[in-house]
């Protein structure tokens, strides 16, 4: 792993977010980018007549010493850090910042760890994954010592979801972590027999070209599945696709995506399909 992405706002949130990424920095040797978005718009930069430019400047250099001190934690001791300031919120500029470093992983930290708080509706961590071509790691709450060593991904096994499945395998080979492909059969409609289904999984391993063996797991919807089969293989992280700017709502069907990212207690990591 070449660099990971942080985005900071100095919340509880961010440094927790900061905390996991520098954990995964430290096991692949990969760099820090500290990124800050100002809550400035284009016409307050470019015209004086809302601030002076020695106002920007000094506001500039305050946010750079405030920078500077939050990342002066012991657990960043070691690893190569960056701090990048945007003057404004623009979320596609994560992913321009993602492609001008070759960056391969974009690090969020979320409120809430019960589900509670529908953290992903207009919030940043969505903006961020709608336009971000590398995956999104999601993290909620605090995590003492983040593990990446079982990594299950959940698919409906369409072929468009075969972008999504190979990220996920190449995300999955970079952590050195063991990964469990799943896919989730449940009740009413959505049901596929035994056969059916094995000829779903088959057609896109073959389609895909990917030597995986699939899992078949029954609940009674597809969240509560992925959610249980998550916890009774002991995972560390679960991967979703996503449609990009289509938002996460439109994963499988419904929110479920959404609902996953929500109420999982443990890291969600996203893959544009």
């Amino acid at each position: 792993m070449k660099s990971i992405i942080v985005p900071i706002d100095f919340s509880k949130q961010s440094e927790i977010a900061l905390k996991v990424a520098a954990n995964l920095a430290k096991k692949s040797n990969a760099e820090l980018l500290v990124l800050h978005m100002l809550e400035l718009s284009p016409a307050i930069i470019s015209n004086t007549e809302y601030i002076p430019q020695v106002h920007i400047v000094h506001l500039l250099k305050v946010t750079e010493d405030r920078l500077s001190k939050f990342l002066n934690k012991p657990y960043l001791k070691g690893i190569s850090t960056t701090s990048i300031i945007k003057h404004y919120k623009v979320f596609s500029e994560v992913n321009e910042v993602a492609k001008k470093h070759g960056a391969d992983l974009i690090v969020m930290g979320s409120n809430g760890t019960d589900g509670l708080e529908e953290i992903f509706i207009g919030s940043n961590t969505e903006r961020v994954v709608r336009n971000a071509e590398i995956p999104v790691l999601v993290v909620k709450g605090e995590v003492d010592s983040f593990k990446a060593e079982r990594f299950v991904f959940a698919s409906d096994f369409k072929e468009e979801s075969i972008p999504a499945a190979k990220k996920a395998i190449a995300f999955a080979d970079l952590l050195d972590a063991e990964l469990k492909l799943v896919y989730i059969n449940t009740p009413a409609d959505a049901f596929l027999s035994t056969s059916d289904a094995y000829d779903r999984i088959s057609k896109f391993l073959n389609l895909a070209q990917l030597g995986k063996e699939v899992d078949i797991y029954n609940d009674y919807n597809v969240e509560t599945g992925i959610l249980n089969y998550a916890e009774s293989n002991a995972a560390d992280m679960i991967g979703i696709p996503t449609h990009g700017r289509k938002g996460l709502s439109h994963f499988f069907m419904g929110s479920i995506g959404e609902d996953i990212a929500n109420h999982s207690k443990i890291p969600v990591v996203t893959f544009k399909i």
